[in-house]
């Protein structure tokens, strides 16, 4: 039995899986604000899935973040109280078992590489698209991390072949300005909107809107599809994925993934674009079962 552990800003899901995929128990709570809790709860959702399932499994953990391999600690994270944590040793002393950490990119790419929409694919990019923006990459069924561990962070390049009106870009956290991030993320839709048309409305609402007909909603969406394109072309030109799998909150934007690839071929440096841009089949379960993933069956 594989568990995955999903530990999000607010929630912690697990799941147990078998063998073959198949769901046999669930369950989500609230992630503290602490390290110390953190621990225990996911520990204790560990333990709660196996009395539910009455098996042992083996665990996997995406996190927000990465780990350094030299160290164990974690860097990069979103929740900062993992910063400079040994999560993953503490997790294995509390369950008496290896425990494997992966960033939640990563994870989510795995999912969808094992079993989902690129199953038996050789090279899959995993994109999120929803507060951030940000990616995994699988290769021959294995996460690519890279010696600095930012393997698939397309998000913080700048905007590709950009426009007299998309320059400097906006600003954003990490210092620079005009990242794709700001640019194709929810909240950077959102933003875009209100720069263009005054109004203030989330990205759910702008694209609601949209598909309702408004000529200002209609507009942000082809600058999100455009840009979303662009962006995506220079990753094709790099890595040359045989899929590209959308996720995060924006993959639920209705025909994104047939408009971006239909606006590919004249950014990608190729007579044609072989690479199929889809949609998750796994939803917001795609994180946790990656984590359960990280363990194959044996």
């Amino acid at each position: 039995m594989q568990i995955g552990i999903d530990l999000g800003g607010t929630k912690i899901e697990g799941i147990a899986l078998d063998a073959d995929g198949r769901e046999l128990a669930r369950e989500r709570v609230a992630t503290p604000r602490d390290y110390a809790r953190t621990v225990h709860d996911i520990a204790a959702l560990v333990e709660r899935l196996e009395a539910h399932t009455g098996r042992r499994g083996t665990v996997g953990v995406g996190i927000p973040g990465a780990v350094v391999p030299t160290t164990g600690l974690v860097k990069n994270a979103n929740s900062v109280w993992l910063i400079g944590q040994p999560l993953g040793a503490d997790l294995a002393t509390r369950l008496q078992r290896e425990v494997r950490l992966e960033n939640d990119a990563n994870c989510f790419a795995l999912s969808e590489a094992t079993d989902g929409a690129a199953a038996g694919a050789g090279v899959v990019f995993g994109v999120i698209m929803g507060t951030g923006v940000g990616g995994g990459i699988i290769v021959r069924g294995r996460g690519l991390t890279g010696p600095n561990l930012i393997a698939g962070e397309w998000g913080h390049n700048p905007l590709p072949w950009p426009q007299p009106d998309e320059l400097p870009g906006p600003a954003c956290y990490c210092g620079k300005t005009g990242c794709i991030e700001r640019w194709i993320s929810g909240p950077a839709v959102a933003a875009d909107h209100q720069r263009v048309t005054g109004r203030t409305c989330a990205a759910p609402e702008v694209i609601a809107a949209a598909e309702a007909g408004d000529v200002d909603a209609l507009a942000t969406r082809a600058r999100l599809v455009d840009r979303a394109a662009r962006s995506l072309a220079t990753v094709i030109n790099l890595l040359d994925p045989d899929v590209i799998v959308l996720g995060g909150g924006l993959s639920n934007v209705p025909r994104i993934a047939d408009d971006i690839a239909r606006q590919l071929p004249p950014w990608v440096f190729s007579d044609d674009v072989c690479t199929r841009i889809v949609r998750n089949r796994h939803g917001d379960s795609s994180g946790v079962r990656g984590a359960a993933w990280l363990w194959p069956p044996a």
